[in-house]
This record gives structure tokens, C-alpha cells and sequence, in this order.
């Protein structure tokens, strides 16, 4: 009930645009990606990581992220094992989130605009968005690696949101599990709204809070339908 007290308040701009994370968002494959990064870690000679610990640092682009734990001149090595394993994984357990599709009929019927911006990169995002033919719903889809730099930077925000007309505000929305889809939302102005696929500890969390949370797609599509028609 509190959620929709605070969704319904005059001060929560209506979207004319919502920009979404990819994995983990869309689609469900976290279980996979901390597998592939465990095998990824073993192979180079590391630890494997708790599902706290992964939560906790993931986030940023596989090449920043692969950077700090394997440094400047591994990072490529570990780039590629990574990719192999993961798509190994996920070519045989691919799924999308309950009600993820539902929500994003219902948002483009409803004329929004609709985008991603993701940290995997470019390439190897817009083919899985067209593998399970989600690419139709998206006026653009960002990836690492696409625009002059990643999230949380804002570039990949303007870039998602280009020939739409709409620049990043309150009335963006950005839609995504992790604290780094937060931070990026803040850093560009626009509303963050966590979906709590896989929340982030609470600490972190707290440094780059979201305006709204969800349980599920499902929940976040309860309370926004009747918002918009009421509007």
C-alpha cells in the first residue's frame, strides 16, 4: 500500500519514457552469470565468489570489472573464458522473468517509449533481444561498449533515448536490479526504480537509493496501470 501511496503522489513525474537493464531485469539468468564468473575466477586462478559477494560487486561492464579483479593485462583473457562459459550456460536455461513481456506490451500500448541500457556488451546484447524477439519493443538498445562510455556514465542514457524526442528526467524512468542501474538512473536525472530480482545488499544500496521497489514485474505493472488511468 505504501508503494502505490507514493507512486500516486503528484511529485512522481508519469513516464513518457522507461529505460531498462537487460540481465536479470529482462531476463533471468543470474544464476548462470555468477557460474560463468566462478569458472571464470577458478580458471584464472582465483577464488570463487559467494552469490553475496557477486551481488555486491557486480555491476559494472564485464571490462571494468575484469580490470580491477584480473588487471590491465588479463583482463582480455578473462573477457573471453567468461563470454564461452556463459553462453555455453545459457544457449540450454535461457528465461525471461514472470510477467517482464506482459509489462512491456502493456508500457508500449501504452505509447511510452522504451529502450535498454546494459553493461554486456553491444553486440552480444541486441542478438539476445533478437534471439527471443524482444528487439521489436525497444526503440534502442545500448550496450558497453556503444557509447563514448558505460554506466553509470549518462552516455549510454542519451544514446538510448536519441531520436525519441524525450531528454532524461524525471519523466525517465530507469528500471533496473542492481545498485550500478541506480547510480546511473541519479547520475542522469532520471527516476530509478528497483526491481528486486536480486537485491543488492542494503549498504550498497543505500549509497544510490532507488525512488521506487518491486518484487516483481507483476507488482511494478499493479500499481502503474491504474496510474495511468487515472492520469
Amino acid at each position: 500500500m505504501d508503494a502505490q501511496v507514493t507512486l500516486m503522489t503528484p511529485q512522481l513525474a508519469k513516464p513518457r519514457a522507461i529505460i531498462y537493464d537487460w540481465d536479470d531485469t529482462i531476463v533471468d539468468n543470474w544464476v548462470l552469470a555468477v557460474e560463468a564468473l566462478n569458472r571464470t575466477l577458478e580458471h584464472m586462478g582465483k577464488a570463487r565468489w559467494s552469490d553475496e559477494e557477486a551481488r555486491r560487486r557486480a555491476g559494472p561492464s564485464a571490462r571494468d570489472l575484469f580490470i580491477d579483479v584480473f588487471g590491465a593485462d588479463k583482463w582480455e583473457q578473462a573477457d573471453k573464458f567468461y563470454y564461452n562459459a556463459f553462453y555455453e550456460l545459457v544457449s540450454h536455461n535461457a528465461r525471461i522473468h514472470d510477467y517482464a513481456e506482459e509489462m512491456l506490451k502493456s508500457f508500449q500500448e501504452l505509447g511510452i517509449f522504451l529502450a535498454v541500457v546494459s553493461n554486456k556488451r553491444g553486440e552480444l546484447l541486441r542478438r539476445d533481444a533478437a534471439r527471443i524477439g524482444f528487439d521489436k519493443y525497444f526503440g534502442n538498445i545500448i550496450g558497453a561498449g556503444d557509447a563514448a562510455a558505460d554506466k553509470p556514465d549518462p552516455a549510454p542514457v542519451l544514446l538510448a533515448l536519441a531520436g525519441s524526442g524525450i531528454a532524461p528526467g524525471p519523466d525517465v524512468w530507469f528500471i533496473g536490479d542492481s545498485y550500478m542501474d541506480m547510480r546511473c538512473a541519479l547520475n542522469s536525472g532520471c527516476t530509478p526504480v528497483l526491481i528486486e530480482t536480486k537485491p543488492p545488499p542494503e549498504d550498497v544500496l543505500a549509497q544510490h537509493p532507488p525512488a521506487h521497489r518491486f518484487r516483481h514485474h507483476g507488482e511494478l505493472m499493479e500499481l502503474v496501470q491504474p496510474y495511468f488511468a487515472a492520469a
